[in-house]
């Protein structure tokens, strides 16, 4: 049977809809990817192709990373915010040498190149959606792939280190994330669309989004339209350190982002919620989180794992003590949740 005949689809209010959700079993699916095998059909997610000379030096001045010096073969993380800081794009950045390309959340594409289109002046750069040709493959490798564009996972979320992002007058990144709940280590090569399936076959095994997901929760990786509200400071989710540079020139929002980290703290965090493993359905993006029946917070991803049992992000009040038992308030009723702490209080 053809990975397109056993294909489970995500339902119509799942946030990855429109690519396989699992293909029959999905706590083996996320083992499979656990051990470093198998691949994920993220072909839903936007990709952006930035040409010409000033491309680098450009995406600098636009974003929160330090693009100009990026290598080829090199990859970066990177937010565009508002002026106030608030997150508006996540960029998973590749260049190769010739062409910086941009993997984007889903649905994103056409927003980014009008901003992108907007802000290009006089300056020697192209922008170009180029989604309907070219596909995204998450692969649980943490290195290149010699002939596809690939990004790889920031060392913070991979496990292997942390990406050197600086520091300022409030410290540097590790202030934030201390230690993450989990690895996820990874890459998304960037393919032809017609070479999809054989990319994917070519793996012998291949796992839905639901297992794909279930990992990133446990290590809770933030991911745009996930993690994020129309509010979200990258501070919030632990994006100081793999997508924002401290020591960086200015670009839009970093005054903001500067004066959260120098001279006080972000209002919310991010938090790894271990649910009530009684009921059989699991909370939906958004869903409220409380605490002696006050609205606290809100449900940003849940899945259930493989080891831990159902899990969820959610991003939280800060004032919130560390050891309050929270609950969420889903459609079956309430549902007990203990935190794990991921980005810090003070």
């Amino acid at each position: 049977m053809s990975i397109t005949q056993s294909a489970v689809p995500a339902p119509a209010q799942d946030l990855d809809h429109g690519v396989p959700w699992h293909y029959g079993d999905p706590l083996r699916e996320q083992r499979t990817l656990a051990a470093g095998q198998g691949a994920v059909d993220l072909s839903h997610f936007g990709v952006v192709t930035v040409t010409g000379p000033d491309r680098l030096s450009w995406l600098h001045s636009l974003t929160s990373q330090h693009l100009d010096a990026l290598l080829p073969g090199a990859s970066s993380l990177a937010l565009i915010l508002s002026p106030h800081g608030h997150v508006e794009h996540e960029l998973h950045i590749v260049d190769d040498d010739y062409t910086t390309w941009l993997i984007v959340a889903p649905g994103t594409a056409t927003e980014l190149v009008k901003y992108l289109d907007s802000m290009r002046f006089m300056l020697r750069v192209e922008v170009a959606d180029v989604t309907p040709e070219f596909a995204v493959v998450w692969e649980p490798v943490q290195a290149l792939d010699p002939q596809f564009p690939t990004w790889l996972e920031p060392a913070d979320f991979a496990g292997t280190g942390r990406v050197a992002a600086g520091s300022d007058r409030g410290g540097d990144a590790s202030k934030y994330v201390a230690v993450r709940p989990a690895q996820f280590p990874g890459r998304e090569v960037i393919v032809p669309r017609e070479d999809l399936i054989d990319r994917l076959e070519s793996h012998g095994v291949v796992s839905g989004s639901w297992a794909w997901n279930a990992l990133r929760v446990a290590a809770a990786v933030p991911r745009m339209g996930f993690e994020t509200d129309h509010r979200t400071l990258p501070h919030e989710v632990g994006w100081i350190g793999p997508a924002v540079h401290l020591s960086k020139g200015c670009y839009r929002g970093q005054e903001a982002v500067a004066r959260v980290h120098n001279m006080g703290h972000p209002p919310r965090r991010l938090v790894l919620l271990h649910l009530d493993g009684s009921s059989e359905s699991l909370p939906q993006h958004g869903d409220q989180v409380q605490l002696d029946g006050k609205v606290i917070g809100w449900i940003a991803s849940a899945a259930r794992h493989y080891e831990l049992g159902p899990v969820a992000t959610a991003v939280i009040k800060r004032s919130v003590p560390v050891t309050a038992q929270l609950d969420v308030m889903c459609a079956e009723g309430v549902m007990p949740a203990i935190q794990e702490v991921v980005v810090a209080t003070g």
